[in-house]
């Protein structure tokens, strides 16, 4: 016989506060939202972002910022825990983190793109996965100056998923190979 479970309360889930947040390791794991265009999305980007400790979020373009009602609706605070900052030209940002040392990762549906399955993902790396436009996608200059390209395989009618559906996706998977659960644990 199954064992009642019961939906588990805040205080339950020992979440760290915002402070904490700062100070905390993070995976070292970057996005780049390349001209978006939804306020919804780009707070889901940020609350995605606050789950998996990442980095940096980088909002270029025409992608909107914070403070804005909509953004707050559903990155729940996540805007005031996750380190964000807002750069107009994608390009100029991508020959910065390449500088950097960033493995620059496009997420679009290119020919010679890597399925995220088989992606040759590196422990020892620190990845930025640029994600695009609703309609247009990751601009062709962005594709051009990324180091690779990574695709989700699809298989139903439809030739591409919302935008923070496949940051989500991304990220999960960048997190689980850096063994995110191992790396981290709640103080």
């Amino acid at each position: 016989m199954k064992e009642k479970s019961h939906k588990l309360l805040a205080e339950e889930m020992q979440r760290i506060s915002v402070s904490d947040f700062k100070n905390a390791e993070k995976l070292p794991l970057c996005l780049i939202v390349d001209s978006v265009r939804s306020l919804h999305n780009v707070g889901s980007f940020l609350r995605t972002a606050d789950a998996f400790r990442l980095e940096k979020v980088w909002l270029c373009g025409i992608t909107g910022t914070p403070p804005n009602a909509e953004i707050h609706k559903t990155a729940l605070g996540a805007e005031e825990s996750v380190c964000w900052e807002y750069v107009a030209n994608t390009s100029e940002l991508i020959e910065r983190l390449s500088r950097e040392g960033w493995q620059i990762c496009a997420i679009e549906q290119v020919s010679g793109s890597h399925s995220l399955q088989d992606f040759p993902f590196d422990t020892q790396a620190r990845y930025a996965l640029i994600v695009g436009n609703e309609v247009m996608g990751v601009s062709q200059e962005a594709v051009d100056a990324s180091d690779c390209c990574i695709e989700i395989p699809q298989f139903g009618t439809k030739h591409s998923l919302n935008v923070s559906v496949t940051a989500g996706i991304l990220i999960w998977e960048f997190a689980r190979r850096f063994e995110y659960g191992r790396r981290f644990t709640t103080p």
